[in-house]
């Protein structure tokens, strides 16, 4: 099974692909789909549907985990987030792939066991479970292996109860 992980962003929407076999997870890519920050917001959001329908083309997943949106105190950002997550939602809903959503609390949780685990932790697990020399880098691109780790332990948790 191959697994896509999103954390969405306007300027920065991490992803990581993952497959799945037989139990056993491997690392297929990560990265970052990046916007100009100076650029309107409708260019933005169709740079990050144009580049995920290429990720979904260039890999082809089978099932997609994306990062439900987190209000911090900043209500622009939420919003602006917010509409980047709609068009992942978008995309991967015209591609015809079952996505599950996912806080980050339970993200956190399924990775390192602990749901207010710090970046660095998560980042470690990730590396640890997917069996990396590296953190994979920036940042973005590592929660978004982190969601599609959290993907697959929720998929194959609920496999096993049906």
């Amino acid at each position: 099974m191959r697994i896509l992980g999103l954390d969405p962003g306007t300027a920065t929407t991490g992803y990581g692909i993952i497959d799945e076999v037989e139990g056993r997870l491997s690392l297929v890519a990560y990265g970052v789909i990046s916007t100009e920050a100076g650029e309107p917001a409708a260019q933005r959001l169709q740079v990050i549907y144009n580049e995920l329908n290429a990720l979904l083309d260039q890999y082809a997943p089978d099932t997609a985990g994306v990062e439900e949106l987190f209000f911090g105190r900043n209500i622009t950002t939420a919003v602006t987030v917010g509409q980047a997550r709609g068009v992942l939602l978008l995309a991967l809903a015209n591609a015809g792939i079952p996505i599950g959503e996912y806080s980050p609390p339970r993200i956190k949780e399924s990775v390192t066991g602990y749901g207010k685990a710090d970046k660095a932790q998560v980042q470690l697990m990730v590396r640890n479970l997917l069996d990396l020399e590296e953190t994979p880098r920036p940042d973005d691109a590592a929660d978004g292996l982190a969601v599609a780790i959290a993907h697959y332990q929720y998929q194959h948790f609920t496999s096993l109860y049906e």
